[in-house]
């Protein structure tokens, strides 16, 4: 298994170190100079003239570069423009709570997408099978944004059940924290729980044309038994590894869940940073989840060779 892993961080490191260049050229296409908006309105040709050399902006590209990687190595990934705080510190403050959410909304998606499927697969051709379809389709096509007003109107100034926005650590009140979470992670759990039930049944589908679930199934074994242990275990390779893909992505796209219902997390960092052309943390918010999707990739890669016998022996 460490050579496997072994073969995919040889992958990994060049990949990162090529993302890192897009990221740093790609944030030079950003309008507006943030220099200019913190020079103030009189803007002081030799305050404009130390801000640049203070951040090093007058150095050449590659120097730039060279200098900013070279902090990334150690950790450093610089400081941010407007509040002129360590930008490591605004990501390790913001992260936890956008994981929060995702984690609540992964689990909606697994308990939520996982049994629909095997259903949806088990009962296929039947009204069982074509509502599940109905639901996942529905699940994907409804926009996050007008499911999200739709449950403050009902369930927070209708009913009354649920905070409608902002947040608090679990640290401080844990029981507040999860109930203030249930909605926004609902509303980026659906959308995941359909997709989950798609590819649920579908490797399901698979697995129960399979050899091995008919000798199950000719042994006179439970119904049940051969449905869980049998196929849903051979299944679970694709719904593992796209499982950790979602995590990866429920992560980096939280933006608007997380704007619609005041959560402080990733997705108001990167969208006050672009607003405010704060290079520093863009560059850092989009080279953290570029490492995010990466090392979820290779957890999956990890837990897909755990789950299939075939790669071991190879």
């Amino acid at each position: 298994m460490l050579a496997f892993i072994g073969r995919r961080l040889l992958v990994a490191i060049p990949t990162i170190l090529l993302i890192s260049v897009f990221v740093f050229l790609l944030q030079q296409l950003l309008p507006g100079d943030p220099i200019l908006a913190m020079a103030g309105e009189e803007r002081d040709p030799a305050t404009i003239e130390f801000l640049r050399e203070k951040y090093g902006l007058n150095d050449p590209l590659p120097v730039q570069y060279f200098k900013w990687i070279g902090g990334v190595i150690q950790g450093d990934l610089g400081i941010s423009l407007r509040t002129n705080q360590p930008v490591s510190e605004l990501l390790l403050q913001k992260l936890p709570v956008t994981i929060q959410l995702a984690v609540m909304a992964l689990i909606f998606a697994v308990v939520i997408g996982v049994p629909a499927g095997i259903l949806s697969a088990v009962k296929k051709g039947t009204v069982v099978d074509y509502a599940a379809n109905v639901v996942a389709l529905s699940g994907l096509s409804i926009p996050n944004f007008w499911l999200g007003i739709m449950l403050i109107l009902l369930v927070s100034v209708k009913w009354g059940l649920l905070p409608a926005s902002g947040y608090t650590p679990p640290g401080e009140d844990l029981v507040r924290s999860i109930t203030t979470m249930l909605m926004p992670a609902f509303v980026l759990g659906t959308a995941l729980a359909a997709t989950l039930m798609r590819h649920t049944r579908s490797a399901m589908l698979g697995v129960l044309k399979s050899d091995y679930v008919r000798t199950a199934r000719a042994k006179g074994l439970y119904e049940r038994r051969v449905i869980l242990r049998h196929a849903f275990r051979n299944a679970l390779v694709p719904i593992v590894t796209l499982t950790a893909l979602l995590f990866g992505e429920l992560v980096a796209g939280a933006v608007l869940t997380e704007q619609i219902f005041t959560i402080p997390g990733f997705g108001k960092l990167v969208v006050d940073a672009v607003f405010n052309r704060d290079y520093a943390v863009v560059q850092g918010i989009v080279l953290c989840t570029a490492v995010g999707f990466i090392v979820m990739n290779l957890l999956a890669d990890a837990a897909y060779f755990a789950l299939n016998p075939r790669l071991r022996k190879s």
